[in-house]
């Protein structure tokens, strides 16, 4: 299962950790990614951390402003957010899976969400 946290209201320009925590074992193989969901949108990758290596993938619209990153003895995933536009308003999901896809049908564990409002 994976708990997700950290969501708020910030200004734009500002910025927010959100948090994933996940129970039970995670393999070297698993990838863990985040997503979010825009009101009227489809759900879209926005960065992924492969468990074992480290090793990032970010979507264009939030490269140089967003950073995953993982830690292994505390099974918790990070999204560090800086410089948030108001377009970055979404509610933010974690996904666990086995590919390092931006796809969400990759994906079969996800995490209850954590709503992110950033205003202009």
């Amino acid at each position: 299962q994976l708990q997700a946290c950290g969501g708020g209201f910030v200004q734009t320009g500002g910025f927010l950790r959100v948090s994933c925590a996940a129970s039970g074992r995670i393999f070297s193989s698993a990838v863990l990614s985040w997503f979010r969901q825009a009101p009227g949108k489809k759900r879209e990758g926005v960065a992924l951390i492969s468990w074992g290596a480290g090793t990032t993938l970010y979507a264009d619209s939030v490269k140089g402003r967003f950073t995953i990153s993982r830690d292994k003895a505390e099974n918790t995933v990070y999204l560090q957010m800086s410089n948030l536009k108001p377009e970055d308003t979404a509610v933010y999901y974690c996904a666990k899976g086995k590919y390092r896809s931006m796809t969400s049908e990759d994906y079969d564990i996800w995490g209850q969400g954590t709503e992110v409002t950033v205003s202009s």
